[in-house]
């Protein structure tokens, strides 16, 4: 009987830690695998007659540093991935999206896949000024259905879009602050669709899931 009893007990422990993954880990799961390797260089081209690219090199099986430019350009430009959101990240090439508005400047659309964060960074071609966000919604989320060419983040009391290709805006307001922490995005907005006429939102608010939508015009 005792032999029973403890047999049951061993069972009983390796069932609760295989429940919680690997090694007992409780690192919430993204929607982008963090164990594949990015062992080659991304390469984002615009259409336009001068070529404008974004490279992102890799090192150590990490995004490492992104050159950007275009044909006949006097200087490149060039910044590590880390300097440019102020952390490393660890990022998939399959939930990576770059907008190139000819040889004026590009959007970086991306997410960390340890956190799920999702940052938005708009560079310049010819001056080194440039936007870093790291509270974007980003459509590489399959949560969040966004049309092409559409940029999209929140301040925690609204959601801000942008056309990437024109720079016409418009925003929706939640009505208030739902103090979303962007590291758990989802724990706090749900879902959105996004389409150049119409903002749709799932959000909390006061631990109630409430749906926010507006009609919109882009200018």
């Amino acid at each position: 009987m005792r032999v029973f009893f403890f047999a049951l007990f061993i069972i009983t422990i390796l069932s609760v830690n295989y429940g919680c993954g690997s090694g007992g880990s409780s690192a919430p799961k993204t929607f982008c695998d963090t164990s594949s390797c990015l062992d080659d260089s991304i390469k984002f081209t615009g259409d336009h007659p001068l070529k404008p690219f974004a490279y992102i090199s890799a090192r150590d099986c990490k995004a490492d540093t992104l050159s950007w430019g275009y044909k006949g350009m006097a200087l490149k430009r060039q910044a590590t991935i880390a300097d440019l959101l102020g952390k490393s990240v660890i990022i998939n090439a399959d939930y990576l999206k770059c907008y190139i508005r000819d040889t004026a400047y590009l959007w970086l659309v991306l997410n960390n896949c340890v956190s799920g964060r999702g940052y938005l960074v708009k560079l310049n071609f010819n001056n080194s000024d440039g936007v870093i966000n790291g509270k974007a919604i980003n459509s590489t989320d399959p949560k969040f259905s966004i049309a092409d060419n559409i940029v999209a983040w929140s301040d925690g009391g609204n959601i801000f879009i942008e056309d990437a290709m024109t720079g016409k805006t418009e925003q929706m307001t939640f009505g208030v602050d739902i103090g979303v922490d962007f590291n758990a995005i989802h724990d706090y907005i749900d879902s959105v669709n996004i389409t150049p006429g119409h903002i749709w939102a799932k959000v909390k608010i006061k631990k109630e899931w409430i749906v926010k939508e507006k009609d919109i015009t882009l200018k």
